[in-house]
């Protein structure tokens, strides 16, 4: 027998028999239905929005977090959630009445969510509730830090240094070519009394494209700045979602280092638009720019008349004084002009005198000068005559030597031709000669 008892052998347990993909997911619902609470308050950035086009339809969302883990790698939390239609209804216009703007892609919200899973649908959220005024501080943030940013740059005062033209009339509008504020800015100019050349670019003055748009319009008004005095963007009136393009970082930045005035009139009557800081004045809406307009022409022409007033009296003041001054230099002139009349008509008489004894002189010595070549003129012209024939006689000579000579050379060449002739004949006389010789041996008489 052995000493000690023989310790069993080992037998593992068996695995646990697998199970369906089913089976494991309702599982984890299980799980999670027990371990979570039944709704949270959740902070998220709307990333994708569906917004129902039919009363019973819902809403769907994708609900986003840029994070950072433990290791310090940037992390992108994500999730699916729904908006049911009938919370919808009641969700969707609270919001956008505490807000002023509606449920879009983009916002900050804080949510109320319930967490759901689903075997074949998956992890999701429901929204509950939502907290507008967590939208509103949100909202009011961002803007802040638009504000530090322009001015940390000096972009909320640059606009207001520049200079406006006192009579600004080349205008440069950046708008819709269909907005109604735009038709009345328009009409309101052409009922002024002062001619305004407007050149139109147009833009998207609402939506996501909208400060892209307005951006790409003043690129277009820089490339031609030297034609325009001006710049204005108008829109007319609408809701704060409307307006949320102007209170964009990069259009205010861009309006702010705008070479030219730019000048708004976006068409709201109570809240101020981040363009409008930036810009070189602010005006409510696009009637209110054109009255402006036209308001400072109406200023500049009041002054203008005011100074052609001023101009004219001090003219006129100016006018009686030269001509009081002026009779009393004519009288001065008067006197003076006689006295001179007299010592002119003194010094005339003895310069006239003098005048007359002058030629007298003058004319006595021409006549002794002319004496004296009345008597030289006929020597001198017997030499001159002398001189004449003796050049003609010599000329005479030399041209009878010439023709002698050219004479002598003719007849020379006249004797050498007649000779040429005199052979030539002969030589023709007799071959004429031998050719009838011939002709007559040929042909012998009978």
């Amino acid at each position: 027998m052995p000493l000690y008892n023989r310790r069993p052998e080992f037998v593992p347990a068996p695995p646990p028999p697998p199970m369906g993909l089913a089976t494991l997911l309702a599982q984890v619902r299980q799980v999670l239905h027990r371990q979570l609470a039944d709704a949270y308050w959740v902070v998220a950035e709307v990333a994708e929005l569906t917004v129902p086009r039919m009363a019973s339809a819902h809403c769907y969302l994708t609900l986003a977090e840029q994070t950072i883990d433990s290791r310090g790698t940037p992390v992108r939390a994500q999730a699916r959630a729904t908006l049911w239609s009938q919370r919808y209804q009641q969700l969707a216009p609270a919001f956008e009445q505490h807000t002023g703007q509606t449920l879009r892609a983009g916002l900050k919200l804080l949510l109320q969510v319930q967490v759901r899973f689903h075997e074949q649908y998956g992890f999701s959220l429901d929204v509950l509730a939502i907290d507008p005024s967590f939208t509103v501080g949100e909202l009011a943030r961002q803007r802040l830090l638009t504000l530090r940013r322009l001015e940390e740059k000096d972009l909320l005062e640059r606009q207001k240094r520049l200079p406006l033209a006192l009579a600004p009339q080349r205008l440069a509008v950046i708008s819709s070519p269909t907005a109604a504020g735009f038709q009345d800015f328009v009409q309101q100019l052409r009922e002024a009394p002062y001619d305004f050349a407007l050149s139109l670019f147009p833009a998207t003055m609402q939506g996501d494209e909208a400060p892209a748009s307005i951006r790409a319009a003043l690129d277009g008004v820089r490339a031609r700045r030297s034609q325009f005095d001006a710049v204005l963007i108008i829109r007319g009136g609408g809701s704060k979602t409307d307006l949320l393009a102007f209170d964009d970082y990069g259009l205010a930045a861009a309006v702010g280092a705008f070479p030219l005035p730019v000048l708004t009139g976006i068409g709201h009557e109570r809240d101020e638009a981040v363009v409008d800081l930036t810009a070189h004045r602010a005006l409510k809406t696009p009637t209110a720019a054109a009255a402006f307009l036209v308001e400072r022409l109406a200023r500049l022409e009041a002054a203008l008349l005011g100074y052609g007033e001023q101009i004219v009296a001090l003219a006129r003041r100016q006018l009686s004084q030269r001509h009081a001054r002026l009779d009393q230099l004519a009288g001065r002139g008067r006197q003076a002009a006689q006295r001179q009349v007299a010592t002119a008509r003194t010094a005339l008489h003895q310069r006239a005198r003098l005048a007359a004894q002058a030629p007298r002189e003058q004319l006595r010595q021409l006549d002794q000068q002319l004496g004296r070549f009345r008597h030289l003129l006929p020597a001198a012209a017997r030499r001159a005559l002398g001189r004449e024939q003796r050049s003609l006689r010599q000329r005479s000579r030399n041209l009878i030597s010439r023709f002698f000579r050219h004479h002598q050379r003719r007849r020379e060449d006249l004797l050498r031709r007649r000779y040429q002739l005199e052979l030539a004949a002969q030589k023709q006389l007799h071959r004429t000669e031998l050719r009838l010789a011939a002709a007559a041996a040929r042909h012998p008489r009978p």
